[in-house]
């Protein structure tokens, strides 16, 4: 029997595990935290979106610049296996209104003890509270509560996260790891991440409150999702596809009314009474929300607009924040291994027998679905990837 280890116990880990323990290797996985998959957990905590059901050319190009290369490892394992997956594990799923498809019992923790049972049943052994600390005379070694040890290992899956949600485990630590050993790596940035807005006290009251039915735009890219005020700024769906064109120093708008073209609101303008307010009007014609209202107020700062300047405002409001949050709260970084370091088959080039998945790559995907199916599927590639070599040494 071959001996594979995998380093990182998310969704990619466990799927490398799968594809490994299936073809009758020994596999033993590490995780640095007290449990396995954290931040699965928590993404499931609010309905687990496993992935996105419709065309995959449709799905490809939420992948931005990466899809060139993910292309055929998400071809191998695109929303349809997803869902398969998912129904082996005895775990039924429903799609939703825009094509999120979720488990039916919403939760991530019942497909997790699935396919823990399912792992362990192939005899995968798990190792928590197993950090990886990189190698010593070619054995991995890791930080145990036994004190240090040392593994030998005929193929080695590294899916160690990216550097957000340190608490959840991907703490980006594997970087000078791997660096020392001259491994390309691109800086870690902030990817699906919320925007720090210094309110004002007018805003308090809509602190938890949601934008809906709001259309965002920041350089060419544009977002038809909701966004939650929060007492730091933005936070939301709707926002988080736009990070890369933030990081790029692209300005925000919001279209309060993406329903309604100029027309139309300049019809019901002219239609206002005199002794109507601005705010009146935005509520009673435009029904706009009451968040809607002061979002308005707080970016015009209560400025007194002429008609064609007002319109404009409503359609075009610009957001004036103070950038994106800190990277460690932000859901997923872009950033890690460079695509450059490893093969077709997520092979490290100058490390034979050392293979790389998940968000530890350089790459990233907005939520939705995008960003586990891709997980998923790297995962699966370089597992597939690693019993290749382990039955031919090539």
């Amino acid at each position: 029997m071959a001996q594979a280890v995998v380093i990182g116990a998310g969704p990619a880990g466990l799927m490398a595990a799968q594809e490994l323990a299936a073809a009758g290797h020994d596999v033993l996985v590490a995780e640095a935290k007290p449990s396995v998959a954290r931040k699965f957990l928590m993404a499931g905590k609010s309905g687990l979106n496993l992935t996105k059901d419709e065309p995959f050319e449709d799905l490809m190009q939420f992948y931005g610049p990466a899809a060139r290369w993910l292309r055929p490892i998400v071809a191998e394992f695109d929303a349809t296996h997803v869902q398969d997956w998912a129904r082996d594990l005895g775990q039924e799923v429903f799609t939703g209104s825009t094509g999120r498809v979720f488990p039916t019992a919403m939760k991530a923790s019942p497909l997790l003890r699935a396919w823990l049972g399912r792992l362990g049943s192939a005899g995968v052994e798990i190792k928590t509270r197993w950090r990886w600390i990189g190698w010593e005379d070619g054995a991995l070694v890791f930080e145990t509560p036994d004190g240090k040890q040392s593994v030998n290992s005929d193929a080695t899956i590294l899916a160690l996260g990216g550097a957000s949600w340190a608490r959840l485990g991907s703490d980006g630590q594997w970087a000078p790891i791997l660096a020392a050993k001259g491994i390309p790596l691109a800086p870690f940035e902030p990817s699906n991440s919320a925007l720090s807005v210094d309110w004002s006290h007018h805003m308090r009251p809509h602190f938890g409150a949601a934008l809906k039915s709001i259309q965002w735009v920041a350089g060419d890219a544009t977002s038809r999702g909701e966004a939650t005020i929060s007492a730091n700024g933005l936070e939301g769906g709707g926002l988080y596809s736009l990070t890369p064109a933030l990081r790029q120093g692209a300005s925000l708008f919001v279209d309060l009314t993406p329903d309604l073209n100029t027309s139309v609101l300049t019809e019901r303008l002219t239609a206002k009474k005199p002794k109507t307010t601005v705010s009146q009007w935005l509520k009673k014609s435009l029904r706009l929300s009451p968040q809607k209202v002061a979002l308005f107020h707080e970016m015009t700062k209560s400025e007194v607009l002429e008609s064609e300047k007002l319109i404009y405002a409503i359609k075009r409001l610009p957001i004036h924040h103070a950038g994106l949050r800190p990277m460690d709260e932000a859901i997923s970084t872009a950033g890690g291994v460079a695509k450059a370091a490893v093969d077709d088959r997520l092979m490290l080039t100058s490390l034979p027998g050392v293979f790389c998945a998940g968000e530890m790559l350089d790459w990233e995907a907005p939520t939705g679905g995008y960003l586990l199916t891709a997980c998923l599927a790297t995962g699966r590639w370089a597992g597939r990837s690693a019993c290749v070599w382990l039955e031919t040494g090539r």
